[in-house]
């Protein structure tokens, strides 16, 4: 497995840990990802680099990550049914308009504790 697969685990793994009510107030138990694409992008694109993408879907714009030409949707586990993706291109600002500094800061914060605490992941 290379290197990058290993972070990109790494991340997910993370994310899913870290994911809670202070990052996203449409969190629960039940569905952890939940109201976390805007941030969870952001995230993704401090630590990874990329391009943010978006998608619109019934409730609104769904934002997720395309990185070396691969698109990575690390939220999409929060819808019932699978993404039509149309890929239109976002930006930073587009994307914490779906969030706010406290719930970014938190998220942020609790990954990259997380990813310091997995011994696989030595991007940072």
């Amino acid at each position: 497995m290379t290197n990058f697969k290993k972070q990109i685990e790494s991340i997910n793994k993370a994310l899913s840990t870290s994911w809670s009510i202070e990052s996203s107030s449409k969190w629960s138990i039940e569905n952890p990802a939940k109201g976390h694409c805007g941030v969870t992008s952001l995230v993704v694109n401090d630590l990874l680099g990329g391009e943010i993408l978006k998608t619109k879907l019934p409730d609104g714009w769904h934002f997720y990550n395309f990185i070396d030409g691969i698109r990575y949707d690390f939220t999409s586990s929060q819808f019932k049914e699978s993404i039509s993706y149309i890929d239109i291109p976002s930006n930073r600002e587009e994307a914490y308009s779906d969030t706010n500094e406290k719930q970014y800061n938190y998220l942020k914060q609790s990954v990259l504790k997380n990813l310091g605490d997995c011994k696989s992941y030595n991007h940072l």
